[in-house]
C-alpha cells in the first residue's frame, strides 16, 4: 500500500478513539507572528505618513516616538515594511493617494544600456559604410 507501519497503526487508533471524521484534514488557524507589528501602530505610521506626505520613514519614526504621537517605537525598517505593505513606500504614491489620482510612473533610465565601441556600430549598413568611408578620408 505505501503506508509505513507506524503511520497506520497511529491513524487505526485515530479511528478506534473518534471513528473516520478523525482522519479529515482540519483547518488550521492563522498563524500568529511574535515579531509582527501590532494593528494599531500600522494605523498610526498610514494616519501620520498622510500628513507631511514628503517625510521619509526615518522622520515618521522619530516622530511616531515623541510623546504627542503616543511614544510609538518602530524603527524605520519597520515604518518602511508598513508603507510598502500598504503600497505608499514612496512619497510620490503617498500624494498621489492624498490628490485622488495614481501616481506617475517613475522615470526610465536616461543612459542607454548598451554604448557602442567605436562610432556607427548599431546603425543601418549604409550609415556604416559612410561613418568608415568618412574615418578613411580624413586618415588618407
Amino acid at each position: 500500500m505505501g503506508i509505513h507501519p507506524s503511520t497506520y497503526y497511529r491513524w487505526r487508533q485515530q479511528v478506534a478513539k473518534g471513528g473516520l471524521e478523525m482522519l479529515r484534514p482540519r483547518e488550521r488557524r492563522i498563524p500568529q507572528m511574535p515579531n509582527h507589528t501590532p494593528v494599531f501602530v500600522e494605523q498610526r505610521v498610514i494616519a501620520y505618513s498622510l500628513g507631511p506626505a514628503g517625510e521619509g520613514p526615518k522622520r515618521i519614526a522619530a516622530e511616531l516616538a515623541r510623546l504627542k504621537w503616543g511614544g510609538i517605537r518602530i524603527s524605520p525598517n519597520g515604518v518602511y515594511r508598513v508603507l510598502r505593505r500598504h503600497g505608499l513606500e514612496t512619497a510620490a504614491k503617498r500624494l498621489a493617494l492624498i490628490a485622488g489620482t495614481s501616481a506617475p510612473p517613475e522615470p526610465q533610465a536616461s543612459r542607454p544600456l548598451w554604448t557602442a565601441p567605436w562610432p556607427g556600430l548599431g546603425r543601418c549598413e549604409n550609415e556604416i559604410r559612410d561613418c568608415f568611408t568618412e574615418d578613411l578620408a580624413s586618415s588618407i
